[in-house]
């Protein structure tokens, strides 16, 4: 494996963070901030506990896997159009590194910054919201698999995208929806039986309820398969870029 070649894609990809700090970290850590504000401070002081635990805790692992997936998704997504855009990609294609060393540069990039930006929300929420984390391993081990799966979909987007329009219709149309519909800010026993049913197609629940297990021991969904379900995405997302790159779809016409 060439480790230079992915180190290069790595450190500049990260270097393009240093660059935007303000809009890669401080933009999605004020607006989460402003959740913890407005539904842990303000709201969440007003509703009973759910599950034992109070609502302006119950709502930080939802809020923060929600900014997750829209950042991994975003890192990923841009730092493979922006070659693409310029037409820098042929140079990345000529050059001696394999598409897989290409992926782990950009994916594992994105990813870095989306498990960086996790953390200082965690952080954050500590100055409006008390929390614990009983599981701090498998609270690691979503964190890390969430933003490892969530920007080899962001690469996929990026290579698709032909405008930069198209590279927020998947994160704001489909995955923002999906999260605010997946329990971020309450438990799908709340909902009548009919939609607890429908509910469960909804792929984000298990991310989120299994992050909420590594916090509180509470979940909506077994553990087990909420950890199926993201390796099971993560296998399609692999099995995607593997085709891209079988076809040259975008990437070599």
């Amino acid at each position: 494996m060439n480790l230079y070649g992915v180190w290069s894609i790595y450190r500049y990809e990260l270097g393009r963070t240093l660059r935007t700090l303000f809009q890669s970290i401080a933009s999605p850590v004020i607006s989460t901030s402003l959740y913890f504000v407005v539904f842990g401070a303000a709201i969440g002081s007003q509703m009973t506990a759910i599950d034992g635990v109070s609502y302006g805790a119950f709502i930080i692992p939802g809020l923060i896997m929600m900014t997750l997936m829209a950042e991994s998704i975003s890192n990923a997504s841009f730092g493979i159009y922006m070659p693409k855009f310029s037409g820098t990609i042929y140079e990345i294609l000529s050059a001696p590194v394999s598409p897989l060393e290409i992926v782990i540069g950009y994916v594992g990039a994105a990813a870095t910054k989306s498990i960086v930006l996790g953390f200082i929300i965690m952080l954050t929420a500590r100055l409006f919201v008390d929390y614990s984390i009983a599981h701090p391993f498998v609270m690691l081990g979503f964190l890390i698999l969430t933003s490892l799966t969530f920007s080899l979909m962001g690469f996929i987007i990026g290579v698709w995208a032909d405008g930069f329009e198209k590279l927020q219709i998947v994160p704001l149309m489909i995955v923002t929806p999906l999260a605010f519909l997946g329990g971020s800010f309450y438990s799908i026993s709340m909902l009548p039986p009919v939609w607890q049913t429908i509910t469960l197609f909804n792929p984000v629940v298990y991310l989120i309820s299994g992050f909420r297990w590594s916090f509180y021991g509470v979940s909506d969904v077994a553990v087990g398969v909420s950890l199926g379900m993201i390796a099971l995405f993560m296998l399609m997302c692999l099995a995607t870029i593997g085709w891209i790159f079988k076809t040259g779809y975008k990437v070599k016409v």
